[in-house]
């Protein structure tokens, strides 16, 4: 068993035997190495001034993230690089390709956010050539300014877009061998426990199996992936956690698995990771994915998160549910797998016993015919918290009528729900105008929302009504989502 969390900062080996298990990145960076680059604006990874990189070996390739370390916690970090804004510069003072395009472009007024758009940016430069705007928007989705109006910022994305790294100026590509050398250095198969100074623990398992034996051992220990919603209840609700639990390292829970039965996604694959999958295979999952959080959001955040989590707005499980996933969990005792819908059984309860986790989720292949719908309703269209979240999936006969159907919504009730009584109002009946009239009623009998700041009770079970009728006009072939960009969501 190793006794220390140990990663890159920049150039600088670091190793901690002690660590509060809860101890946030950005508070390490600014307080304890007075990197003060990074900045402090929301503490719950909206505004992105904290962005840094974080570079981990997957399958042996280097790869880096931009991530927001207001809620990433020190104790996920071990066998990874840490990257932040001052790591950029060249030593006599030129500035990185990222930044000089900023000054050019004049993408910076009071600069506070400054910082935390070129490290997105430079994630971006670091994996993109010449992206389009979509991706560069994309990319930013996670930064927020008062200052500019963003058009600056795009313009400088789009100027350094058309230099490519080279080891005669980047830091990250001169350094790449041995960054990657370095890292195979610091990976281990050993689980990690410390203590903290006031004796709270962290344990960062060495393997899935150690992890069951840990969450046996320590039940109501609180298990960490990405920490997009738990970093909050650290920054923002002030909760004291002990044991905290990290697997975000843990490879067997990061695999994606298809095949002609359908979708196996581990509880840690990350929503970034599983982009491009869901595209191809479930386009309108894919797109819902690209609106959830930001870029360093999705990098963070795990699709089994925020299952686990079993929050009613979550975004994920109203989508899965019409989907008709099965979610298998693991303890020490072994495996169990059940329906997605039945996992969630009352707000804030769910059925997992203690010492379970999540391990995996299956998404059974659907219908060449089949019709997938998701909407995300929001106040504003990126990086926003859902008032309700509505998935559809309807299979017809050849003459049209219904011969499966799951609608399932989020934000409706105190877990994700499925719309029952509206299903059983349409199955066996013609998919009409008529019949969708007809069943919107039914709505009532399956949902009783609540009013919150997000909405109001009314508008989200109009809401609800309404998206029915947009799956049934776009089913009909009438197109009724806006796209701006049409060629990255097709």
């Amino acid at each position: 068993m190793a006794d220390s969390i140990r990663f890159i900062l920049n150039g600088e080996d670091v190793a901690l035997a002690s660590l509060d298990p809860t101890e946030t990145l950005l508070d390490f960076l600014r307080l304890k190495r007075r990197l003060t680059g990074s900045k402090e604006g929301c503490a719950e990874g909206d505004c992105g001034a904290c962005t840094v990189l974080v570079g981990r070996l997957v399958s042996g390739r280097l790869v880096y993230e931009s991530v927001n370390a207001c809620i990433r916690f020190v104790g996920s970090l071990n066998a990874t690089h840490v990257v932040t804004v001052e790591h950029l510069a060249a030593k006599d003072g030129t500035l990185h390709p990222v930044q000089q395009a900023m000054v050019d472009c004049h993408g910076s007024q009071c600069g506070f956010c400054t910082p935390g758009f070129v490290m997105s940016l430079y994630g971006l430069w670091l994996t993109s050539e010449n992206p389009d705007r979509a991706e560069i928007e994309r990319a930013l989705q996670g930064n927020l300014c008062r200052c500019t109006g963003y058009e600056p910022i795009v313009k400088a994305a789009e100027q350094v877009g058309q230099i490519r790294p080279s080891a005669l100026f980047d830091p990250l590509e001169r350094e790449r061998a041995e960054i990657v050398a370095r890292l195979e250095e610091l990976a281990t198969r050993e689980t990690i426990a410390i203590t903290g100074p006031d004796g709270r623990r962290l344990v960062v398992p060495g393997s899935i199996e150690d992890l069951a034996e840990t969450l046996a051992a320590h039940p109501k220990a609180t298990v960490v992936a990405g920490a997009t919603d738990v970093g909050l209840w650290v920054t923002k609700q002030m909760r004291v956690l002990d044991p905290v639990v990290f697997i975000n390292h843990l490879e067997e829970l990061q695999t994606i698995t298809v095949t002609p039965e359908g979708i196996t996604l581990g509880a840690g694959v990350s929503y970034t990771s599983a982009l491009e999958v869901l595209r191809k295979e479930i386009p309108a999952f894919g797109r819902l994915i690209t609106r959830i959080g930001g870029q360093q959001v999705r990098n963070m955040g795990t699709i089994g998160g925020n299952i686990a989590n079993g929050s009613p707005i979550g975004d994920s499980p109203p989508a899965l549910i019409a989907l008709s996933a099965t979610v298998t969990l693991r303890s020490a005792k072994g495996t169990r797998t059940m329906p997605l819908e039945d996992y969630f059984i009352d707000y804030g309860k769910q059925d997992r016993q203690p010492g379970e986790f999540v391990e995996s989720l299956f998404v059974p292949r659907t219908k060449a015919d089949s019709h997938v719908a998701v909407y995300k309703i929001t106040k504003r269209r990126d990086e926003d918290i859902s008032a309700l979240c509505g998935a559809f999936h309807l299979e017809t006969d050849a003459e049209g009528v219904v011969t499966h159907i799951r609608i399932a919504f989020g934000g409706m009730a105190g877990t994700p729900k499925r719309a029952r009584s509206v299903e059983a109002a349409l199955y066996g009946k013609p998919f009409t105008q008529a019949a969708v009239d007809a069943a919107r009623d039914a709505f009532d009998l399956d949902y009783k929302p609540l009013t919150d700041w997000r909405a109001t009770a009314d508008y989200r079970q109009l809401t609800a009504k309404n998206l029915l009728t947009r799956f049934f006009l776009e089913v009909s072939g009438t197109p009724q989502e806006l796209q701006r960009f049409a060629a990255e969501e097709a």
